[in-house]
Formats: C-alpha cells, sequence, structure tokens
C-alpha cells in the first residue's frame, strides 16, 4: 500500500517597507551622498581654478567732445587745442576726446581703441594718425609712459588723432580693449559733445 502524504508547508509572514518610507530612505541617502562629494570636491576646485589675485577690470564712459572746433572740451572742464579745422567735418588728422573713469580695485592697463573702422594705438609722444594720447589733468598733461595705465579713480581723457574721415551726425561705436582682455564699448555722435 501506498501512502501519500503531504508535507503542510509552513508559511512565514514577511512584512515590506511601506513605499513612502522607501522613497524617503533612498532621497535620504542620495542627499547624504551628494553632500559628501560636494565637500570633498569643494577644496579641489577653489585652490585649482584661482591661482594669484583676480583682476576685475571696471571702466566707464563719463563723455566725449567731438565737435569741429579748434578747442575741445577734457573731461575735467579745461580746454585742449585740438588739430581741427573748423567747418570741414572731422576729417583725417583731427582730434577726438573721449572721457573715461577707472571704477577697478587695481590699475587698469589701456590697450587698443577702435573708433570707426580705424584701429589706435597709445603712443607717448605727438601722435600721428590712427594713435591716441591719455590726457590726465589740465591742457597738457600727457601720460609720458610706456603704456597707457589708470589708477584706481582716476579720469582722463582720451584724444584720438582720426584715421579716417567721419561725416558729422553719425553715431559711431568707440571700443577699448584692455590689455588683459576686457572690452568697453561706447557710442560716439560726430560733431556733437556730452558729458
Amino acid at each position: 500500500m501506498t501512502y501519500i502524504t503531504s508535507k503542510k508547508q509552513k508559511m512565514t509572514s514577511r512584512r515590506a517597507v511601506a513605499p513612502i518610507i522607501a522613497t524617503l530612505l533612498l532621497v535620504a541617502i542620495a542627499v547624504v551622498g551628494g553632500s559628501i562629494v560636494f565637500v570633498f570636491s569643494q577644496g579641489f576646485f577653489s585652490s585649482a581654478q584661482v591661482s594669484g589675485s583676480p583682476n576685475i577690470e571696471s571702466l566707464k564712459f563719463t563723455g566725449y567732445d567731438a565737435t569741429d572746433g579748434t578747442n575741445l572740451l577734457n573731461h575735467d572742464g579745461t580746454t585742449f587745442a585740438a588739430a581741427n579745422t573748423p567747418g570741414n567735418g572731422l576729417i583725417l588728422g583731427e582730434d577726438v576726446a573721449v572721457y573715461l573713469q577707472s571704477n577697478s580695485v587695481g590699475k587698469v592697463t589701456l590697450g587698443e581703441v577702435r573708433f570707426g573702422g580705424s584701429v589706435y594705438n597709445y603712443t607717448s609722444s605727438a601722435p600721428n594718425p590712427g594713435q591716441y594720447q591719455v590726457l590726465t589733468a589740465g591742457p597738457s598733461s600727457f601720460l609720458t609712459t610706456s603704456s597707457a595705465e589708470l589708477q584706481p579713480g582716476q579720469q582722463v581723457s582720451i584724444i584720438m588723432n582720426l584715421g579716417e574721415n567721419i561725416k558729422n551726425g553719425r553715431d559711431t561705436q568707440f571700443k577699448l580693449t584692455t590689455a588683459n582682455g576686457a572690452v568697453f564699448v561706447g557710442t560716439i555722435i560726430a560733431g556733437q559733445q556730452s558729458g
């Protein structure tokens, strides 16, 4: 005779964590892991990216004198004897003055200037067409250094000797690039004075 026995399986109760609790645990683990990675990498990025002292340059255009007269107005209210001939417009070899103020923390070294379609480079001597000088104060206080450096808070006039003819009433872009590569842009209306 054959006996068939059935083994009774023991049922055990297995309880799972509630889905909301599981989600909260996963979020908490992700936040803690992200915080740990952030803390360890923070020191690396701050020391690796900043080498030396940062130099933030800030220049402000305070006005200009692009009139067609023999005397141009400077940033300090004095006049400058320009190489202009009245009544013929702004032509090659005549002067235009642009007023700047340095709002930087450190000194700023001026680079090239673009005005209209010409590029102007700094000179410490009498300018030729396509060059500019920096007037610091009064009618004849030009910078005589090899590079045009502005100190913090200093106001100057940039005197450009025109490298091309510019029609009166024309809006002309003035673009100044510093030695560190910062670019400052303004607009000058030929034949007018502002500031």
